[in-house]
């Protein structure tokens, strides 16, 4: 006769109070109906001890592995050669231009074809601003109302004649230069045509830091006249820097522009500024040259600063 077999598992308590084990019973029934025992006793820890850990083990299995934290090393690198490459990829179709970011935050700073050397045009008045400041410094003095009332036409409204007028009494090239060495401005040549004037983004964000540091060359009332009349330039002359300025965040900023007459009468297009604000106190210059036209270059080196914001993520 054909047998199968039917597992009955049971279970009879061992002990009254005690519970020593749990005995499991087994049995074995034929088709004829007799039965008989199969015994194995069993520990109630154990058996509670393997339910337990066939979940943990299965979870364990499928967790993922913990992902590493990258550095701020490993952050800031991966920063800088995305915006390295978005820069290369909107110079194969822009104007020549460089561009260079201190982070006063950090004392990160950031180039793009850092020391290629621009005429300066109008930039320039911020280093005679700060050579003015530091000659009335050194004579344990404040600036007169005459100069006073001409750093204020030559940075608020770009004014040529005051400008000019200023560049005389500080000693022309020669003055200018000397004071530039205090300054740490090593890529600056000062020309005797103020605006031709060479220099670099470097030595700009350089020069726009020594303006801001209080351990610096300049004293705190230099300091706080030279950011009253950055930030207060004529409406018309916002642009550049100042695009990059979110609404809860304030700047400074000095552009140059000038149609070179050789160059075919194309633009120079500079500018140069601090923005500041909750989290942020960043110094930016964009220097360029071959503009078809003015607002063409405005549009370019816009452009090139917005690119740092939103790469350097500043």
């Amino acid at each position: 006769m054909r047998r199968t077999r039917n597992w009955i598992l049971g279970a009879a308590m061992a002990g009254v109070l005690g519970g020593a084990g749990l005995v499991g019973v087994s049995m074995m029934r034929d088709s004829g109906g007799s039965t008989r025992p199969l015994a194995g006793t069993f520990s109630e820890a154990g058996v509670r001890a393997q339910a337990q850990a066939a979940p943990r083990q299965g979870a364990q299995a499928q967790a993922p592995a913990a992902q590493k934290t990258p550095s701020p090393a490993a952050v800031r690198a991966a920063r800088v050669k995305a915006l390295d490459a978005a820069l290369k990829k909107y110079a194969a179709s822009a104007p020549e231009f460089s561009v260079a970011v201190l982070d006063r935050r950090t004392g990160q700073r950031y180039s793009y074809r850092g020391t290629e050397k621009y005429e300066t045009a109008s930039v320039v008045k911020v280093q005679v601003l700060a050579c003015l400041l530091l000659k009335a410094q050194d004579a344990r003095r404040d600036l007169t109302a005459t100069e006073l009332s001409l750093a204020k036409r030559m940075i608020r409204l770009s004014d040529n004649d005051a400008t000019t007028s200023l560049f005389s009494k500080l000693g022309r090239a020669s003055g200018v230069g000397a004071c530039n060495k205090r300054l740490g401005l090593t890529e600056t040549k000062v020309n005797s045509a103020w605006g031709l004037t060479r220099t670099t983004v470097n030595d700009q964000v350089k020069l726009l830091a020594e303006l801001t540091d209080t351990s610096g060359p300049l004293d705190a009332g230099s300091r706080k006249l030279a950011y009253t009349l950055m930030s207060t330039v004529d409406d018309s002359q916002d642009w550049g820097v100042p695009a990059v300025a979110r609404s809860t965040e304030k700047f400074t900023v000095k552009n140059g522009w000038l149609a070179r007459s050789t160059e075919n009468y194309r633009w120079i297009i500079n500018s140069v500024g601090r923005v500041t604000g909750p989290g942020t106190d960043v110094s930016i210059a964009v220097l360029s040259h071959d503009n078809a036209t003015m607002s063409g270059g405005i549009t370019t080196v816009q452009k090139v600063a917005k690119l740092t914001r939103q790469h350097l993520k500043y």
